[in-house]
């Protein structure tokens, strides 16, 4: 079985975009990376639980992250875990920009559109 050594880039700039408003980054088979680049304060998510395990970093602005009872709040530097199938949903409250990481990747097969 021959592996798959082959490089990707994607640029930020030119990436596709989500229904939700997240740029679709760099992905692999068992891995994805998305971007939230300047998600204004608003309305909270409407409460989702996934079908994928998702790892973030925040990289400026804070949100409260609401995770199965459980309110976390997420400011420049902070990283956190939601796992697959957590019922969860953020509320931005600066504008806020922050990269994820899905495992599987959120965008095959719908697992990232409501």
């Amino acid at each position: 079985m021959t592996e798959d050594k082959s490089v990707k880039k994607v640029s930020s700039k030119t990436s596709p975009k989500g229904e939700m408003g997240q740029k679709y980054l760099a992905d692999g088979k068992s891995v994805s990376m998305r971007l939230w680049d300047g998600e204004e304060p608003g309305e909270p998510k409407p409460e989702e639980r996934r079908d994928y395990e998702t790892v973030g970093y925040v990289v400026s602005g804070r949100a409260e992250l609401h995770i199965e009872g459980q309110m976390v709040l997420l400011e420049p530097g902070d990283s956190w875990l939601v796992p697959k199938g957590a019922s969860h949903t953020y509320k931005i409250l600066d504008p806020f920009t922050a990269v994820e990481a899905t495992s599987p990747p959120a965008e095959v097969h719908g697992r990232d559109e409501s």
